[in-house]
């Protein structure tokens, strides 16, 4: 009696398969990521400025990408396929890094940030329109770190994760690659 792996000796396993491993690893990270970034906005009440909400757009992207490109290497799809959800995975992951490392250098004063949630307020309004938003609206700025660990704000944390995610899909897809 033969086992299917030595009756098809191309046969590999799809529980091997470097897309699947890839895909799997940056959706867990991404739902983690995504679900610790609610924990500081829901429970800590540590509010997103508005780079910090455009910061989890890549999340929200990855978490279905990856688990699409996961079942779609489990059921044996073709190679550029698989290619495809990865190298969406990689580019989507680099571009947040890339996006963290701006919010992160407004936050230590290297660059100016956007003018919607950093440098001066300008326009006030009226003094009576100023009086009611002050009891309603809580301005969340982009410049001003609201928690640090270890010398990293929520921002510099998104660079190395989003990095990670990145290098995690790259590697799946040169190993898809190359099989």
């Amino acid at each position: 009696m033969t086992t299917q792996s030595a009756a098809i000796p191309a046969f590999k396993p799809a529980a091997t398969s470097p897309a699947l491993a890839a895909s799997l690893a940056v959706t867990l990270i991404a739902a983690v990521t995504i679900a610790g970034a609610w924990f500081f906005q829901l429970v800590l009440e540590i509010l997103p400025c508005p780079l910090c909400l455009e910061q989890r757009y890549a999340y929200y992207l990855a978490i279905p990408v990856g688990a699409f490109t996961a079942l779609a290497a489990r059921a044996g799809a073709p190679r550029p396929l698989l290619l495809a959800g990865l190298a969406i995975l990689a580019l989507a992951t680099l571009a947040n890094a890339g996006l963290g490392t701006y919010h992160s250098g407004v936050e230590w004063g290297f660059w100016k940030g956007p003018t919607d949630c950093s440098g001066p307020v300008v326009n006030l309004g009226s003094a009576a329109d100023l009086l009611s938003k002050l009891d309603t609206v809580k301005v969340v700025r982009c410049d001003e770190v609201q928690w640090r660990f270890l010398g990293l704000s929520l921002a510099g944390y998104n660079v190395l994760i989003s990095l990670l995610m990145a290098a995690i899909a790259a590697w799946g897809f040169v190993r898809t690659a190359r099989r």
